[in-house]
């Protein structure tokens, strides 16, 4: 099969190949997936998951790339509640081989039913974005109706569906971003955007919750926005500072099948759109892993074009 490997960890996105790889085996409670599409973090060729086991062996070349949609076309031994034939979305093991592949094991538990009328360039763009939103807000802020929150990325991947989220649930919502961000953030709910090349964050007063997915000196100084009793939480690194009487959380997003059938039937009701930014060809990863910062939304990798599974000999 191709797949998008990297070997050198040095190489950074320059070192993404296209490459012929072994068709994946089906451990126990695994199906293989045939990618259709793909998601990936721009980080995560700095993740040491990427490039070794939970053991802490050497596991290149590695196959990156976390999130797909795809079609089941192989059950491991004892695989229940998914069927050969059945359309999928969800998340890849972080410390396995994932979804930049014609075709990815995947434990069953971490992938969910998909609908036949939702896109699965769409799909792909939701199980990481979408499921990071709801745990940092909810779960981990307990964000609620009336309070006000502070989303940076509000274009973002995950930015855009926590906008929508924080809305739903009867929020306050400001939003920041770039300059050209903004007509974006606002369409999506935001009710305030600052553009953070230009705008003093202080402008927003204080606020009950902070979504972070920046670090560095916006993470210190939105810190410093939270009331007491509010929650700082972050994706881009362990803070350093806590907000004074409030709490700052660092978080790894989880699978949660649950989850993924909720936030799917949100989008299938219009409750919720997932911003698809450029969507490319596999073969064309490397310029979508440095292009992923100049456009809004969620960079998809389209893998496969069509609907009817291909069975795949083990040495495919």
């Amino acid at each position: 099969m191709r797949a998008i490997t990297v070997r050198d960890r040095d190489a950074g996105i320059s070192g993404l190949t296209l490459t012929d790889m072994p068709h994946p085996h089906a451990a126990e409670n695994d199906v293989i997936v045939r990618v259709h599409a793909a998601g990936f973090t721009p980080g995560e060729l700095d993740w040491p998951a990427t490039w070794s086991d939970r053991a802490g062996r050497d596991r290149t070349p590695s196959i990156p790339g976390h999130e797909l949609s795809g079609v089941v076309v192989e059950l491991g031994y004892g695989t229940t509640g998914l069927t050969v034939g059945q359309r999928v979305f969800g998340l890849t093991d972080w410390a396995r081989n994932g979804s930049l592949a014609e075709f990815t094991a995947v434990e069953a538990r971490n992938l969910a039913p998909l609908a036949a009328d939702i896109d699965h360039t769409v799909a792909a763009a939701l199980p990481i974005s979408g499921l990071t939103a709801w745990q940092g807000l909810f779960d981990h802020a307990h964000l609620a109706t009336g309070q006000t929150v502070l989303i940076h990325g509000a274009a973002g991947g995950v930015g855009s569906i926590a906008v929508q989220l924080a809305r739903e649930v009867g929020a306050h919502v400001i939003g920041t971003g770039r300059a050209d961000d903004r007509d974006l953030a606002l369409s999506l709910g935001a009710q305030t955007f600052l553009d953070l090349d230009a705008d003093d964050l202080r402008r927003v007063g204080e606020v009950d919750v902070v979504l972070d997915v920046i670090g560095g000196d916006i993470l210190r100084r939105s810190t410093e926005l939270v009331r007491p009793g509010g929650t700082v939480v972050t994706i881009a690194t362990p803070p350093t500072v806590q907000p004074k009487d409030g709490r700052a959380v660092f978080f790894v997003v989880e699978p949660d099948r649950a989850r993924l059938i909720d936030l799917a039937q949100r989008l299938r009701a219009g409750r919720l759109k997932p911003i698809v930014g450029a969507v490319r060809p596999l073969h064309e990863t490397a310029s979508a892993f440095a292009r992923h910062r100049r456009a809004p939304g969620k960079a998809i990798i389209q893998v496969a074009d069509d609907e009817a599974p291909r069975h795949q000999s083990a040495d495919s």
